[in-house]
């Protein structure tokens, strides 16, 4: 049984299969309405009035289901919809997803089919809100001066159509920043993911190009496969790394000329999808061994774009976690509106082998049971061997932060008088961004370096001899 009371509208006209979709979908949860005709539907749909989900028919009389998701789309709707189609209707199924259905199924379906493409449809709608709202997009509501960067380059690289290399540890937002290229982009047709390492080679073939009825035992229809699906819009390769030669070669090719082939097919067909891929592996080193096609490698690094892991972008846990707050806490009715301060900077000294993911798990889990102390308890049994260890004494943390700012103000007073106060390259050399030191400067109202023991330690000063709070140093 569903936790969450998702409302399904079911579209055909035909009453066995309405019957059938309204019994099935009752006993998993969801509210269902029916409809016989498209026209009912699209008098019905209002700002307010909205599903969850549409689960259309894509042959009826007058309006079908490719005239309602083409009428959704001219009018802003966008609503998770699943396609029921016929049997040989393959270019019908690829002009329904590009027109924004979620997913399709062919007449006649297994319950498990059903409930897998329900499930992804509405887990895949929910991910991709993540980019239109602003509290889900976690990867750049942030203060880190790396992710702004990597935020000014997506947007740059979103308007040019090359491929894109995405680099970073599981869980730091690959997926995040791969959509919000495409949502840069302008790309009206879809946003489709593809996980290399979920499927065996022969599976993931059909998945990325399809098949040909007849192409392998069990395949007993044609299938599209997510090149197809994708039209002009942007194919996702996560995993990369994964792939076995067989498919880096046909990859390699859709990349040089656009063109392949179903699985049994011998017509080619044109890719216009731009192709984004990540990993967590150093592609670099897997070319050396020989693991990693060098041609498919260039290829597909011609702009490389690396995630930082969480621990070393602590000043990014306070927003993520009002993200995930801001988010989640509808969903999970909870009454929690912030974090407690001291949860709060137990996750900012942790070490986050999980990195966002594991952080979001986190602030799920006490939404849900709003336990400090079982929270505590359950962040550090997670903790990792030879990784900065929480300390539950305020005291003892204090002191360490104190230790840590004392190291960093004698660092950047050195660094500066290095450079005779250049502060831009002191920045440079400091590996921070020049308004972050601007910012310690002020906040700690740094000077010179005394070159003898009587000297006195000045208030930062700018050229014409205005100490930095005079003149705002931190704008």
């Amino acid at each position: 049984m569903h936790i969450d009371k998702h409302t399904v509208w079911v579209v055909d006209d035909e009453a066995a299969t309405r019957s059938f979709l309204s019994d099935f979908l009752t006993s998993r949860g969801y509210g269902v309405l029916g409809f016989s005709s498209g026209e009912h539907l699209v008098r019905r749909i209002a700002p307010g009035n909205i599903p969850s989900l549409l689960i259309l028919d894509i042959r009826m009389p007058r309006v079908g289901g490719l005239e309602i998701l083409a009428e959704l789309d001219a009018n802003g709707y966008a609503i998770p919809s699943i396609v029921l189609s016929g049997v040989n209707q393959v270019s019908t199924v690829v002009k329904a997803m590009r027109l924004g259905a979620s997913n399709y199924l062919v007449k006649p379906f297994d319950e498990k089919d059903l409930e897998a493409a329900i499930d992804k449809a509405l887990e895949e709608n929910q991910r991709a809100l993540g980019m239109d709202r602003p509290a889900l997009q976690a990867a750049f509501r942030t203060s880190s001066c790396r992710m702004l960067q990597i935020q000014a380059v997506c947007s740059q690289v979103a308007q040019v159509d090359v491929p894109v290399l995405i680099l970073g540890e599981s869980g730091v937002g690959k997926e995040v920043v791969a959509r919000y290229i495409h949502s840069q982009s302008g790309r009206r047709e879809p946003f489709v993911k593809v996980n290399c390492a979920a499927l065996p080679t022969d599976l993931l073939e059909s998945e990325l190009f399809g098949h040909e009825r007849g192409a392998f035992t069990g395949a007993h229809r044609e299938k599209p496969g997510k090149f197809e699906l994708a039209g002009s819009g942007t194919i996702m390769l996560d995993e990369i790394a994964e792939m076995s030669p067989t498919l880096q070669a046909k990859l390699l090719h859709v990349l040089q000329d656009g063109e392949y082939s179903r699985l049994g097919g011998t017509h080619p067909l044109h890719s216009a999808a731009r192709i984004i891929s990540a990993t967590n592996k150093q592609l670099d080193k897997m070319v050396a061994d020989g693991r990693f096609r060098e041609d498919l490698f260039f290829r597909l690094n011609v702009i490389s774009v690396e995630v930082p892991p969480l621990r070393e972008r602590p000043e990014d846990i306070g927003p993520l976690c009002e993200s995930f707050i801001e988010h989640y806490r509808p969903r999970y009715k909870s009454t929690v509106k912030e974090l407690p301060a001291e949860l709060l900077a137990e996750f900012v000294q942790y070490h986050w082998p999980g990195n966002v993911r594991q952080l979001e798990n986190h602030v799920k889990r006490f939404l849900i049971l709003p336990d400090l102390r079982q929270a505590l308890l359950e962040l550090r049994k997670t903790t990792v061997p030879n990784s900065p260890t929480p300390q539950s004494s305020v005291s003892l943390r204090e002191s360490s932060a104190n230790a840590v700012e004392s190291v960093e103000k004698e660092l950047i007073l050195r660094t500066l008088n290095e450079v005779n106060w250049n502060r831009k390259e002191a920045a440079r050399r400091l590996d921070i961004c020049y308004k972050s030191l601007l910012n310690k400067i002020h906040r700690w109202q740094l000077g010179r370096l005394p070159e003898s023991p009587g000297d006195q330690i000045a208030p930062a000063a700018n050229r014409d001899g205005r100490s930095a709070a005079a003149v705002g140093i931190g704008n």
